[in-house]
């Protein structure tokens, strides 16, 4: 089994080649560096690692994240984050996916300011902008990874009608919490979304969701509920790596079996979620439909 991070952030250390944003938080040296993850994968055991570019830290400059993903192929997959409203992304897209190893975009809603992510109001999903990239990514043959909250669930209800053909993930499943339940409306709008074949959910949110501590008894219920709803087919798991970052309470190396064994996976379960699906998602691993 090839065991696959769908969800890996990743920093250099090297601010002069790649400025970072002055809004960008403190990260101590060394801490989510290539060197560190290929440390940290050893010592869990995995094997492939999906990187997510970091819009916090770079905005929209993805010249870290294509450089790192050009330069680690095979076991790096690169997913871009570009903005929805400027003319040249789509063409930018085509020559990322065309040469730097990039499999996939994670798409924003549009009304962004013109270098960086605005996570505090919530625009528009279904625009034309965010269409065009869409499109774009269908003809590559590409997944769309989208990072939205609830308030923009119904807008991605119908772009996923008006793309039925393209692989959409859903980033940590709007952001479910587990303080709300199985009957919070974020978790129920997730549900209610895997209707949609296309649509894939990504389970970074055992630990991140969390509102207890280890073992973090709130979340795997919740994200169980999630796997039956879509199918193990149609989930991936990621750790949101650097974990002393993002997920302090747990380490990398224990992540990938904590996870197994919080929600008691089948082996199947297991081949598929932390392997085949991302496998085939991101690396090309199975000809056909990504569906």
């Amino acid at each position: 089994m090839q065991v696959t991070d769908a969800h890996a952030h990743i920093f250099s250390d090297d601010q002069q080649r790649y400025p970072v944003l002055a809004s960008a938080g403190a990260r101590p040296p060394g801490i989510g560096t290539v060197p560190h993850l290929q440390q940290q994968m050893a010592a869990a055991g995995v094997h492939r690692v999906v990187a997510i570019h970091t819009s916090l830290t770079y905005g929209f400059d993805n010249r870290f994240l294509i450089d790192s993903a050009r330069a680690n192929a095979p076991w790096m997959a690169g997913v871009c984050t570009l903005h929805p409203e400027d003319p040249k992304s789509p063409d930018l897209l085509r020559t990322l996916v065309r040469d730097c190893n990039v499999r996939g975009m994670r798409s924003v809603p549009a009304g962004q300011p013109e270098r960086h992510l605005d996570y505090t109001v919530e625009k528009h999903l279904n625009h034309p902008g965010v269409d065009a990239l869409w499109n774009t990514a269908e003809d590559l043959g590409i997944v769309i990874n989208v990072l939205i909250k609830l308030a923009l669930a119904d807008e991605l209800e119908i772009m996923l009608q008006k793309h039925p053909n393209l692989p959409v993930v859903l980033d940590h499943c709007m952001f479910v919490h587990g303080d709300d339940g199985m009957q919070g409306e974020t978790m129920q709008k997730t549900l209610h979304l895997a209707r949609y074949p296309n649509l894939h959910a990504k389970l970074t949110w055992l630990v991140a969701g969390s509102g207890q501590p280890h073992p973090f008894p709130d979340t795997p219920p919740l994200l169980r509920a999630v796997i039956d709803a879509y199918g193990p087919e149609r989930c991936v798991w990621g750790s949101d790596f650097p974990c002393e970052q993002y997920t302090p309470k747990v380490s990398y190396t224990q992540y990938p079996a904590l996870f197994r064994e919080c929600l008691d996976l089948s082996d199947a379960e297991s081949e598929a979620i932390l392997s085949t699906t991302p496998g085939r998602l991101y690396f090309g691993d199975a000809a056909g439909s990504t569906i």
